[in-house]
């Protein structure tokens, strides 16, 4: 009777428990359906999911993780032109040249004939320890061969740098030799120096050429200004030509040691990202040290901070050509397979209030791609009137007129030399076999020329030696068609790359900046501007 019973209260309790489940239902679906649509729709879990079905239903296999890898770099391209990501894979080296050192052997190579040759041995390093000279091929690594195809800067990089203390075997194929030299490389850490060139131009003129802000580009100009000091310096020049910038920080710093105290160096600010403000303490050595800043098209980011940091504040001339513009702050932020991003997240503001950034378009721009290629088509690197400011004018601490939205444009313009310039030169030194030529002559005349060890004495043994019409017979021989009335008009031209190419090989990076800078059009203006003792702007100068 008792089981009669209970069946008969079942259906009740079954229709009891739906009407329950109902009304607890529209109770959480009234209370949470919004933030549940809402990650529902968004784009990043729209993202996911799109992710998980291709993985899920997709008529072939996918490898997902490639898909993610070749999918952030597009993402990041609609943004800004330098958000970037980065894979694991590239990351050490993205950082290693700005860093204070890395790990490795302590050599730089150049690919040629599929083969590493080892174009300079960085004294008192590994390589060097271990008995590698300048001209060696490598042609194994640890007892493996290495040449032919898989011969690439990345793969030369992944097999020769390595932890500190680990062992690397190397294969040396030296000139005039045929027996394989085997020699032991304990890896160690390599300095990575921001400046590359420290002389005096004349008795009173220092010059310091800075290649990049790394970590520890200021302490390296604190050791080059003291041995200039030494050599009695007046007035300073710091190149900065081509120097793509770095470290914030380093920029500021420098800046600090030539600035009365609080000036406004340089200001960030982002969406996201206050005002940040970054002013000179006072503590500066070189406050009324006569200076002089070059740039050219090429210098970016930190060497425009700096660069308008000292024509803002009417601290010093600006020579040369106007910069690249990059105006656009980027904060690394690291993932955890190893891999990073470099997110845009505020932009650089002169002392001035100007934008260092040029123009661009959210998304894939080739426009600010090819901005150099459209400025040289323009004029704008043979005229100064061929300039296009792109902002509002500003003033500077005197009330000099600087503009903004485009790079720092300089107090003197100076135009790029094409005296001499024919398409025999260009296609000489754009196909790559000028740099051919200069390593393969320095092979074969490395003993020779070891008897010049000054950059004088090389350069002078090298004039006599009519390197032009050598080099005339060798590119003939590599395809390039012999052009006897171009190749007298471009003489001086090629004899100056061939010939400094020659003196990088067989001296240094600091011979080769010598070398160059004796005729160069920008180091003559700055002369003549200490010369006349006008470094510090007037209020009438344009």
């Amino acid at each position: 009777m008792k089981s009669n019973k209970n069946k008969r209260f079942t259906p009740l309790l079954m229709a009891a428990s739906v009407v329950f489940g109902i009304l607890i239902g529209t109770f959480y679906a009234n209370h949470f359906s919004g933030n549940r649509l809402s990650i529902i729709n968004s784009s990043s879990n729209k993202l996911n999911n799109l992710l998980h079905i291709v993985d899920d239903q997709y008529v072939d296999t996918v490898n997902i993780n490639s898909l993610v890898e070749n999918a952030m770099p597009e993402i990041l391209a609609e943004l800004d032109p330098h958000s970037v990501y980065i894979a694991a894979k590239d990351v050490q080296r993205a950082n290693d040249d700005l860093k204070g050192s890395f790990s490795g052997v302590g050599i730089e190579f150049t690919i040629r004939q599929d083969t590493i040759h080892v174009q300079n041995v960085i004294g008192g390093g590994p390589a060097e320890s271990a008995g590698v000279i300048a001209g060696d091929k490598i042609v194994s690594v640890n007892d493996e061969p290495f040449v032919g195809k898989i011969v690439t800067t990345e793969e030369a990089m992944h097999r020769l740098k390595g932890p500190k203390g680990t062992k690397v075997k190397l294969g040396l194929q030296r000139y005039g030799e045929k027996k394989i030299r085997h020699v032991t490389v304990i890896r160690g850490d390599i300095p990575q120096k921001s400046i590359n060139a420290t002389y005096m131009l004349d008795e009173t003129t220092g010059y310091i050429k800075i290649k990049n802000f790394g970590e520890n580009t200021y302490p390296e100009l604190l050791i080059a200004l003291a041995t200039l000091s030494q050599k009695g310096f007046e007035n300073l020049i710091i190149d900065l030509r081509g120097n793509l910038g770095g470290y914030l920080a380093s920029a500021v710093q420098i800046a600090n040691e030539f600035l009365p105290k609080d000036r406004l160096i340089v200001y960030t600010q982002g969406r996201k990202s206050p005002r940040q403000e970054y002013r000179s303490d006072g503590r500066g050595t070189y406050q009324q040290l006569p200076l002089i800043i070059l740039i050219d098209e090429v210098s970016a980011s930190a060497s425009e901070i700096l660069a308008g940091a000292i024509q803002d504040n009417d601290r010093g001339t600006v020579i040369g050509r106007r910069s690249f513009g990059k105006g656009l702050v980027q904060q690394p932020i690291a993932f955890n397979d190893g891999s990073m991003v470099r997110l845009t997240v505020a932009r650089y503001y002169s002392p001035s209030g100007r934008c260092i950034q040029k123009p661009y378009t959210s998304g894939a721009d080739k426009e600010y791609d090819e901005d150099l290629i459209t400025r040289y088509q323009h004029g704008e690197f043979f005229s100064q009137d061929s300039i296009k400011h792109q902002g509002p004018a500003y003033h500077t601490l005197i009330g000099r007129t600087v503009y903004g939205g485009g790079g720092i444009t300089p107090d003197i313009f100076i135009a790029e030399d094409t005296l001499g310039y024919t398409s025999y030169y260009k296609e000489a030194s754009m196909s790559g076999l000028i740099l051919q030529f200069a390593y393969t002559y320095t092979d074969e005349n490395r003993a020779k020329m070891k008897e010049y060890d000054t950059l004088s004495a090389l350069s002078a043994y090298l004039k006599r030696q009519n390197l032009v019409e050598t080099f005339a017979r060798y590119a003939e021989k590599n395809g390039l068609k012999r052009r006897n009335l171009m190749i007298r008009k471009s003489h001086k031209l090629l004899e100056r790359y061939i010939n400094g190419r020659i003196i990088y090989n067989m001296l240094d990076d600091e011979a080769f900046i010598q070398y160059i800078n004796e005729d160069d059009r920008s180091i003559t203006a700055a002369l003549k501007v200490f010369k006349d003792k006008s470094s510090f702007p007037q209020k009438n100068k344009q």
